[in-house]
């Protein structure tokens, strides 16, 4: 913090003369209390404001403390825009709108294509039988790091999938690709995928993020938090869309509704490791 700048002496002084009261301006050095001669500011304030009491402002002005910097942020729509999207694409599949039409051409188009083990395998990546041990394997590390609430947050939005999923299957009742039998929308599979593998790369990002050891380490660490890991979850989650579609056992639409309804599920587990990653402490 600066210091009140002292009076300036010009060609014409003679000497070092004491400071005026002028009319209507607070003197800016003065004699402490009980006579002490510590100068101090004319507010009654201290001189220097603990570093651990200054608040940041919003636009980080010098002599704030200045806003730690966290893990990138990951390109998620606000709750508000996912369900939004969620209610577009249900109510065109439920009304039979010009969606669904678009959809089915399209389906109907790229049924079968691929190399069907490969395809095969990426469908399967949707069973909890696959994507059920990721997760849990993330939130037994994440407990075991001294986590809490990203681990709970996870395992709710996991058992959410089933309470929401079935009634809307139920109360849809679209028939799949191939088949006349009906509830196909939205997609279990492409749900359990989204959440299992991006609850599992939020919870392993926040657990990774207080690694130490040499540069080289930290660096490595933070290219895995920031890339592999997302990166791996939306690869993962995207192959078992399409392996879904190429295989014929969901419409596109289907998946898309299912992302779109993980991406809610989600959002809390998020923001929990959003808030963890901004208050971490600078390296001293």
């Amino acid at each position: 913090m600066r210091e009140t700048p002292r009076p300036q002496g010009t060609a014409g002084d003679a000497g070092p003369k004491l400071p005026q009261h002028r009319p209507g301006r607070a003197l800016a050095h003065t004699t402490g209390a009980s006579g002490s001669g510590t100068p101090h500011r004319s507010d009654g304030r201290s001189p220097q404001t603990p570093r651990g009491a200054r608040h940041t402002g919003p636009t980080g002005r010098p002599g704030t403390s200045p806003p730690v910097p966290g893990r990138p942020a990951l390109l998620v729509l606000p709750a508000s825009g996912l369900l939004a999207l969620l209610a577009l694409v249900t109510w065109q599949v439920a009304a039979g709108g010009p969606l669904r039409g678009a959809d089915e051409r399209a389906a109907r188009a790229v049924v079968g294509h691929g190399p069907a083990p490969l395809t095969e395998l990426l469908a399967d990546l949707g069973n909890t039988q696959v994507a059920l041990p990721v997760l849990g394997c993330a939130i037994v590390w994440a407990l075991l790091r001294g986590e809490r609430r990203g681990p709970l947050y996870a395992a709710l939005a996991m058992a959410a999938v089933p309470l929401l999923v079935v009634p809307l299957k139920d109360w849809i009742a679209r028939p799949g690709p191939l088949t006349g039998a009906t509830g196909y929308y939205p997609s279990g599979h492409a749900a359990t995928a989204a959440v299992a593998y991006g609850a599992a790369a939020l919870l392993t990002a926040r657990c990774v993020r207080d690694a130490g050891g040499e540069r080289w380490a930290r660096g490595v660490w933070r290219w895995v938090r920031t890339w592999m890991m997302p990166v791996a979850a939306v690869l993962l989650t995207a192959g078992t869309g399409i392996g879904l579609v190429l295989r014929g056992y969901h419409w596109p639409l289907d998946v898309l509704g299912s992302w779109f309804l993980a991406g809610l599920l989600l959002l809390p587990s998020y923001r929990v490791g959003r808030a963890g990653s901004g208050t971490r402490q600078r390296p001293k």
